[in-house]
């Protein structure tokens, strides 16, 4: 049988999701202590393979088992032999055609920006810094041209394996609050670094650096060389991930409010 997993993880101390030798993961951390609850070694299915640094508050994972566990059990039986930076937040059965890469539908990221003169100490680890001030309507602004469905090539890292280019964002929203900048993106799917890459074109519109119409010249250019430096992995989020309704799977991707308060409440 399958079960699916939501999760949560601060990814600053972890080489990104995907296990690799000799050096700590996110996928050999989960699959280390489902195995301790399975009584089997199992492996793990995510929806996004999130890059060294990345954090995530949604993301959802599934394995294949003969081993037959409560609900409760899995997820609090998971977190008593995970580390405390990686948290299972729900667990339960799913049907056999549920995969958590090719059955999700949407994903949601939110790039985070602490923009002030000064570092910042507490979430040195948990926002990109920018000391230039940000002007988030004509972030806005750029941001609208990439609305839609296109080819993201401009955006994607050179390194990225995808054979087609094309993806859909439907949502692209800049916000400010209080000292903070908050990008949340959602698409069908991403390119490698897409969400970092965008970040880097807007975070150059918004300090002055170019016009909001060069957003779209980088996107139609399908040239990553133009579009500027990819921003730091620290800021980025992977906050919900959707699907089907017949899959059952809850949206439990944290605000923008709830995030931010836990760094800049009054």
């Amino acid at each position: 049988m399958k079960i699916a997993f939501v999760l949560e993880y601060d990814g600053s101390h972890y080489q990104g999701w995907q296990r690799q030798s000799g050096v700590p993961t996110v996928q050999a951390c989960l699959e280390d202590a489902l195995s301790k609850v399975a009584d089997q070694r199992v492996r793990v299915h995510c929806a996004g393979r999130t890059d060294s640094g990345v954090h995530a508050y949604g993301q959802v994972a599934h394995i294949e088992t003969q081993a037959k566990r409560e609900r409760r059990s899995w997820a609090f039986g998971a977190n008593a032999n995970l580390p405390r930076d990686i948290s299972v937040v729900w667990a339960r059965e799913v049907e056999d055609d549920f995969h958590a890469r090719f059955s999700a539908i949407r994903r949601t990221y939110r790039y985070l920006i602490l923009n002030r003169s000064s570092r910042g100490a507490i979430v040195r680890h948990h926002a990109a810094w920018e000391c230039r001030a940000l002007d988030h309507e004509r972030m806005q602004e750029g941001a609208a041209h990439l609305l839609g469905t296109h080819d993201f090539s401009a955006f994607r890292a050179q390194s990225c394996q995808a054979t087609n280019p094309v993806r859909t964002l439907c949502q692209l929203s800049v916000t400010q609050l209080g000292s903070f900048i908050s990008i949340v993106v959602e698409a069908n799917a991403f390119l490698h670094h897409m969400v970092r890459n965008i970040a880097g074109v807007l975070m150059a519109i918004g300090m002055g650096k170019a016009p909001p119409g060069w957003a779209l010249e980088v996107l139609l250019s399908r040239d990553r060389t133009l579009g500027g430096v990819t921003a730091p992995a620290k800021g980025l989020y992977l906050m919900q991930v959707k699907y089907p309704p017949q899959y059952n799977i809850p949206a439990t991707g944290i605000s923008t409010t709830d995030l931010l308060s836990i760094f800049d409440a009054p």
